[in-house]
């Protein structure tokens, strides 16, 4: 069966994929040859897991944002020697490579992420250099009714697409963030080593900001010049240190960021940062906010923004990045789920999508190759 012609030669995709013990599968062995994969099946019967297995070929949590120990398929929970890992061929803008993620256990007996990269470990943040994945699922319909570290965690991992090493800033933020929350509630500590601690995490706070104001510049003249079927997003980030940005350079800025929180060490830290910014989205046809949409609109809206940023990374990296579209044919009327198909074909990249009903996958015919999964079993068709 002949599928996938489109742009694949030189698209992110994952061409060989082995699990063991990953949520329901003991062991599993997929080689997938095509630029759209579906995978259908009952519900719980593994599609889900499948996408989450991919999506830890990328920093972070995967797309469940779940513990590592959760991962591991139940029936070997009881020992805590057990790990699970996930295994990939990985046809990148380079060539094929092979990526890793599994769970270890420290010396120490706490679980710990490995990833490798054509069989040497390397820091999971470093899997963003070689692939790109973007993933959309169910839980993410509420992303603009809930609170802002959703939408903040949504937004840079739209970012860490077109700034590989936006992760490692987050991380570096993060760190500081915790380490002078900690300082603070033990009494402070030295004040040399706290002012230290929070120019590093000026700096990195400011790189994240700046860095976020770029993309979102980057993937709103995409927004503003498209056209179709999905609605124009407009998007802007609330934040003080971004706000900061608008009228002053970097450098001040960290200087003003670091003042701050120098003065905030009374109040144990309750200094504003990055940590606090929030995505804001609007309609831009209906000149509305997100959250005021219908729950269609929200969907398409968020579609849209997908879409954008997989374009702008597909520029910037020269392949489009794979994409993981967990139920999302299932919130689309017959014309936005065709136009989503054909924009899909047209990024050549990689996409897996997942469904329940087989039917709603027909107008992409042979040019998508479908997996049956069931009972932690997964079966390419044809």
């Amino acid at each position: 069966m002949q599928v996938g012609t489109v742009g694949i030669a030189t698209a992110c995709a994952v061409q060989r994929l082995r699990l063991s013990n990953f949520r329901n599968y003991d062991s599993l062995a997929l080689d997938p040859a095509a630029q759209v994969v579906v995978l259908t099946g009952a519900n719980g019967a593994g599609k889900t897991n499948l996408m989450e297995a991919i999506s830890f070929l990328s920093p972070g949590r995967g797309l469940r944002r779940a513990r590592l120990r959760d991962v591991l398929r139940k029936e070997a929970a009881a020992d805590e020697t057990a790990g699970w890992a996930v295994a990939a061929t990985v046809r990148g803008p380079d060539g094929p490579v092979k990526l890793g993620s599994s769970l270890s256990r420290t010396e120490r007996g706490t679980d710990k992420r490995l990833a490798r990269l054509d069989g040497q470990t390397v820091p999971p943040s470093s899997l963003s250099q070689v692939i790109g994945v973007q993933w959309l699922t169910p839980q993410m319909d509420r992303l603009f009714l809930e609170g802002p570290s959703s939408r903040r965690r949504f937004l840079d991992r739209l970012v860490l697409g077109l700034d590989p090493d936006h992760g490692r800033r987050v991380g570096a933020y993060e760190r500081s963030l915790r380490e002078r929350a900690k300082l603070l509630r033990d009494g402070g500590g030295d004040p040399a080593w706290l002012s230290a601690l929070e120019a590093r995490m000026a700096a990195s706070g400011v790189a994240v900001a700046a860095a976020r104001r770029e993309a979102l510049a980057r993937l709103q003249r995409l927004l503003s010049a498209a056209t179709g079927h999905f609605p124009k997003a407009g998007l802007a980030i609330e934040g003080r240190i971004e706000s900061w940005l608008d009228d002053h350079p970097a450098v001040e800025v960290e200087s003003r960021f670091a003042a701050m929180l120098a003065d905030s060490r009374q109040h144990e830290g309750a200094a504003d940062g990055p940590h606090r910014s929030d995505l804001t989205v609007r309609h831009l046809d209906k000149d509305m906010p997100a959250a005021q949409c219908s729950t269609g609109e929200q969907k398409a809206l968020l579609i849209a923004v997908m879409l954008a940023n997989a374009k702008a990374e597909a520029e910037r990296r020269g392949a489009a990045p794979i994409l993981l579209l967990d139920e999302v044919a299932a919130h689309l009327d017959s014309e936005r789920r065709d136009a989503l198909f054909a924009e899909i074909l047209a990024l050549g990249g990689q996409a897996w999508l997942s469904g329940t009903d087989r039917n709603l996958f027909e107008p992409l015919g042979g040019q998508a190759q479908f997996v049956t999964v069931g009972r932690g079993q997964a079966n390419l068709e044809g």
